[in-house]
């Protein structure tokens, strides 16, 4: 019963990340104002909002004007209930759940608006950030978090610094100003090493993703966001591996 509940409540939420990804960088309300067909402005009935099922039950088309509904709509909302039971799988109820939780539902809202838009916006990060440092504070106490909070700075001006090398380097914006502040949140999560490492790993990721852009012609920009944040879940995830490749690589 807990995976049921889990998998429909993440399904509404992804539903709801969706349209956060898709409307905040263009500045569009989307807290209060009716969801409506992109196409021909039709506003949805409610039984046009039920996460998966509606979409299914139309076909993946409008039905006011038959216009296709991206499949992506589906995928993000099956995604995201998955993730929400993967965490309570992994950690059941703790702290490891709520954050995978925070982190995850971030990872959803990139994935969209720095793919579709060039842009992660502050908001999302902030209100991620702030709630990954009262989950420290409440499981860990003080001293804990003070030093989440001092790694995420670290880890800022590292990012900064490679900015301003990257820069120089290529003579053109290597690092976008999310991509920097995202790099608070990984510190605050995995602390140094292990955000360093999901930096590492991050670069890996999105190496075969920017050879296809570059030899496509078409766009030389890259998305780095939805990498980062990936390769933050998946340290987050197998992060006791990580800490025993690390001690094995920098201690023997």
């Amino acid at each position: 019963m807990i995976y049921i509940l889990l998998s429909i409540i993440g399904a509404v939420f992804g539903s709801f990340f969706l349209v956060v990804g898709l409307r905040l960088p263009k500045e569009e309300p989307f807290a209060f104002e009716r969801s409506h067909c992109d196409n021909c402005k039709h506003v949805l009935s409610w039984y046009e909002l039920i996460p998966i099922f509606s979409y299914l039950f139309l076909g993946g088309k409008c039905r006011k004007c038959g216009s296709k509904i991206p499949l992506y709509t589906l995928l993000i909302e099956v995604i995201t209930g998955a993730l929400f039971c993967l965490g309570y799988y992994l950690y059941s109820f703790s702290y490891e759940f709520y954050a995978f939780l925070t982190i995850s539902s971030l990872a959803i809202i990139i994935f969209v608006s720095d793919f579709k838009y060039f842009i992660i916006n502050d908001s999302p990060l902030f209100i991620s950030i702030a709630a990954i440092i009262i989950l420290k504070y409440i499981y860990f106490g003080l001293n804990p978090t003070l030093y989440a909070i001092a790694s995420g700075l670290v880890l800022f001006a590292t990012f900064f610094l490679v900015k301003l090398f990257g820069d120089k380097a290529f003579k053109k914006e290597s690092l976008g100003g999310g991509d920097i502040k995202l790099s608070i949140l990984i510190g605050v999560v995995l602390g140094i090493k292990l955000g360093l490492t999901a930096f590492i790993l991050s670069a890996f990721l999105a190496l075969p993703y920017a050879i296809i852009v570059s030899l496509s012609k078409k766009n030389d920009l890259v998305p780095y966001g939805p990498f980062l944040i990936f390769s933050l879940v998946i340290v987050f995830i197998f992060m006791s591996q990580f800490e025993s490749l690390l001690h094995l690589l920098f201690m023997y």
